[in-house]
């Protein structure tokens, strides 16, 4: 089946293994497609021609200018802006997706948004042109999408702007290699700590637990989003095993645990109280996380929206909600009353004139 969307494609073979079958393996995503001639992925937008792929390429989905802190990235250049745009297609099929207009896209004929013709010199220019140090890759899953991101990273990274991913984590070692020299940062949706809950949603636990240990290892900035659903993955013994595995990883991975909504097919559940919220956060402090964050409830949940000194409890970056209110983290990258360093990315990358 031919789609519209196909004639916004190149041929790539840096994601394609080719397979002793004859079959080439797309290795964007953890679901490691097999392709004969014509096969399309589970993603629906890449598939094979003659010895490469087809991958998408040349269009956006969206773009939009926001502040960092709502992808959200807490410890990556505090109240910096970010170029943001997206493609169109997931590999996943989460039922109460907030972006399913565009990741479902080919899926749903309810998602009709439109892709729009652009150049990677495009994206860069309107980066300089709103004074934002960094670009990010989101709104779609970008994994799918990988080669066009590498594409633009890589020429924003010779303009001094960060490339970022906002994804599922549902990677591959190969793609991390490709896209680890133009990813400054990558935050990674852990969903679940239940491999039956990630097969009802179209992924592997494993494959995400993977990711979020390769990103770590890499040096790429990588933050955690558990968006909390009550009666999905809510209760204390889930939360906890999410937020050991983290501190197992590393105590120093920011963890944002987020209220859910009802949205697209998951209409059932009750929108997520302050109150468990408030309860994952003290479970990711037990288990030893020394950056815990609650989110999608400004105002309303105390502490738990600032960054705060491990060491000495000083207040770093107050927010309320994406907005930074102050941040006091000095330019080396420590606490100003104890002098702790503080693990993230603290510095502004010039954006050339």
């Amino acid at each position: 089946m031919r789609y519209a969307l196909d004639a916004l494609t190149q041929v790539r073979r840096e994601l394609a293994r080719p397979l002793a079958s004859g079959k080439l393996e797309c290795v964007a995503c953890a679901h490691r497609c097999k392709l004969a001639e014509g096969a399309r992925g589970v993603c629906l937008v890449r598939f094979r021609e003659g010895d490469g792929l087809r991958v998408p390429w040349g269009y956006t989905g969206g773009v939009a200018v926001d502040p960092i802190e709502k992808k959200p990235f807490f410890h990556l250049l505090p109240g910096a802006r970010a170029l943001s745009f997206g493609m169109l297609g997931c590999d996943m099929k989460c039922s109460y997706c907030q972006n399913w207009f565009t990741s479902q896209a080919l899926r749903d004929d309810e998602a009709t948004t439109e892709a729009i013709p652009t150049s990677p010199e495009a994206l860069v220019a309107a980066a300089q042109r709103y004074r934002c140090p960094i670009i990010t890759s989101t709104y779609n899953e970008p994994l799918i999408t990988a080669e066009w991101a590498h594409d633009v990273f890589a020429l924003a990274k010779e303009h001094g702007i960060a490339g970022t991913f906002v994804s599922n984590g549902h990677a591959t070692p190969e793609a991390l290699d490709y896209l680890a020299d133009v990813l400054v940062g990558y935050k990674v949706d852990l969903k679940s700590f239940n491999a039956e809950n990630y097969r009802k949603l179209g992924g592997k636990l494993e494959a995400v637990k993977e990711t979020i240990q390769l990103l770590w290892e890499k040096g790429i900035w990588c933050e955690v989003v558990t968006l909390v659903v009550p009666t999905f993955n809510d209760s204390d013994q889930e939360l906890a095993a999410i937020a050991e595995f983290l501190a197992s990883v590393s105590p120093d991975i920011p963890w944002h645990v987020t209220a859910f909504h009802p949205d697209y097919k998951m209409t059932d559940p009750p929108a997520t109280p302050v109150a468990t919220l408030l309860r994952a956060c003290e479970i990711g402090r037990r288990a030893g996380l020394h950056f815990v964050y609650a989110g999608n409830l400004p105002g309303r949940v105390g502490e738990w929206e600032n960054t705060r000194c491990p060491a000495c409890n000083t207040t770093l970056v107050a927010r309320w909600g994406f907005e930074v209110l102050e941040n006091r983290i000095t330019p080396e990258g420590t606490c100003p009353s104890c002098h702790t360093p503080i693990p993230g990315r603290w510095q502004l990358v010039p954006v050339p004139a």
